[in-house]
């Protein structure tokens, strides 16, 4: 059990971050679900990719074991993007406030009925 926690914690935030998404109505408890749920896929790339007793990959007589630095190569811009969308995402949300007055999902889309006769 202990050999796989790593992939336990991402399977419960992965689910944690998709009920967050899909069960709340708050636009920024939304991003935070977002947010969760990209962390739970960082985990998935990086929790294999370090091997135990594996250096980095330089070569050297006295080594042979080596941890792959790719995935953490395509995490670290994986994360640069995750702040990208999550900034986006919360100017979306200020303009959101701005134009209707809230942030809660079911209001909004009660004022779009309203405004919209057809």
């Amino acid at each position: 059990m202990l050999e796989h926690f790593s992939h336990i914690v991402t399977v419960f935030l992965l689910v944690a971050g998709l009920f967050i998404i899909v069960a709340r109505g708050n636009l920024i408890k939304k991003l935070v679900g977002l947010s969760i749920l990209q962390t739970s896929v960082y985990l998935l790339y990086i929790a294999p990719g370090k091997l135990l007793g594996g250096t980095a990959p330089i070569l050297a007589p006295q080594f042979s074991i080596y941890s792959n630095p790719l995935p953490h190569v395509l995490i670290l811009t994986a994360i640069v993007v995750g702040v990208a969308t999550l900034a986006l995402g919360l100017a979306l949300a200020v303009r959101i406030r701005e134009a209707y007055g809230s942030i809660e999902e079911d209001e909004i889309l009660a004022l779009d009925r309203a405004e919209d006769p057809a």
